[in-house]
């Protein structure tokens, strides 16, 4: 629009020119040309599309009118300068609210109307009095339809944003609650594991101290390596390491070995993998043996327990079984509310992370067997 401004009121000077050379006007015309373009060049720079934020509304109408005055002042001295009337319509339309800009292409229609029955020297032309309401109008609807599409479109951009801003906030909170349930888990197979069994230790050397000072002795002992193992647990859940056994022994079957001693558990390896165990196979394998062992140490009141680790080619399998108590299908046992509780729902939600099954057989009085399955992708 701004360079169709100044098209048109180079080709209206021009006309003047052309049309009225040597007339006394001449001057003015000139004058009150460049006036107007520099007015115009204001608008742009200074106006309603560069500083309306920064603006009083005041300056602008001030603008607006001194554009329009000029412009008029040409129109009454030489009509051609009318059709630079269309660039001022959207002028008016985007400095102006909608009552005022209606009110303003009204006038300036007006003008243009009159401006052309002046020019029209051979008589009355039709065409010359609708001609130029039909330009406004078809320019006021464009605008008014581009205007109310950027409304829609920056409704929309609103709404994507705002959208998106929710769903990176749900992620966030969806990240928080995976974190704290994997750590959740890391210090249920872990940490509290270890505390337990110092408490069971610290408690049975109390008992036997004056009795048996040796055995209690063994018992503070025991305690301390436990407490010395799940300090280096700690230390690798700030640095989100894996596990000790793991970093310690070097494989899954030699972590398992270990813990099965550590519990006083058979251990088993049935097969060979067919390539290394990714490590969050592992980590998961190591922590799901951990959290059976306690739940057999502190729940089945086993005499014996075994972990069988086997490789089936396709999926690694993890069984855990004991002679204990055992329990039916509608009563799996349970800690106190507020004291622990994770064992079986940490293992599950292992499990399901890896994409595999957990299989539960057991009975009362006929102990517990615990199957965890694990799939594996193919070697390429």
């Amino acid at each position: 629009m701004h360079v169709a401004f100044f098209l048109l009121l180079g080709a209206s000077l021009t006309r003047f020119l052309l049309r009225h050379p040597g007339e006394a006007r001449t001057p003015w015309i000139i004058a009150l040309s460049i006036t107007l373009a520099l007015l115009y060049v204001l608008g742009p720079v200074l106006g309603p599309t560069a500083a309306a934020a920064a603006r009083p509304a005041s300056w602008r109408l001030v603008w607006l009118g001194g554009v329009v005055a000029v412009w008029m002042v040409l129109v009454v001295l030489a009509p051609s300068f009318a059709w630079c009337a269309v660039p001022l319509f959207y002028t008016g339309l985007r400095t102006l609210p909608s009552r005022a800009a209606l009110v303003l292409v009204g006038v300036l229609t007006a003008f243009v109307v009159a401006a052309q029955l002046q020019l029209a020297h051979g008589g009355f032309d039709p065409n010359l009095v609708l001609a130029p309401p039909a330009v406004a109008a078809v320019a006021t609807a464009v605008f008014l339809y581009m205007q109310r599409q950027a409304a829609r479109q920056r409704a929309l951009i609103d709404d994507l944003i705002r959208t998106r801003r929710e769903l990176a906030a749900t992620e966030r909170r969806e990240g928080t609650l995976a974190e704290r349930q994997r750590l959740s888990m890391e210090i249920h197979d872990t940490l509290a594991q270890g505390l337990s069994s110092q408490q069971m230790l610290l408690q049975a050397a109390d008992r036997q101290w004056d009795a048996d000072p040796g055995a209690a002795r063994r018992h503070v002992r025991t305690a301390e390596s436990i407490a010395e193992r799940n300090l280096a647990e700690a230390r690798r859940f700030v640095h989100d390491l894996a596990p000790a056994d793991l970093a310690e022994g070097g494989s899954l079957e030699e972590a398992l070995r270990m813990l099965a001693a550590r519990e006083s558990a058979a251990f088993r390896v049935d097969g060979a993998p067919a390539g290394g165990l990714p490590d969050r196979v592992q980590s998961a394998l190591l922590r799901i043996a951990q959290g059976a062992l306690a739940n057999v140490r502190e729940h089945a009141n086993a005499r014996a327990a075994a972990l069988t680790l086997t490789y089936l080619g396709d999926q690694v399998v993890l069984d855990i079984a004991d002679d204990g108590t055992g329990f039916g299908p509608d009563d799996v046992p349970s800690a106190p509310p507020g004291v622990r509780g994770h064992g079986l729902p940490a293992i599950r939600a292992r499990v399901r992370q890896l994409g595999g099954t957990l299989t539960i057989e057991s009975a009362p009085g006929e102990g517990t067997v615990l199957s965890a399955a694990i799939p594996l992708e193919p070697p390429s």
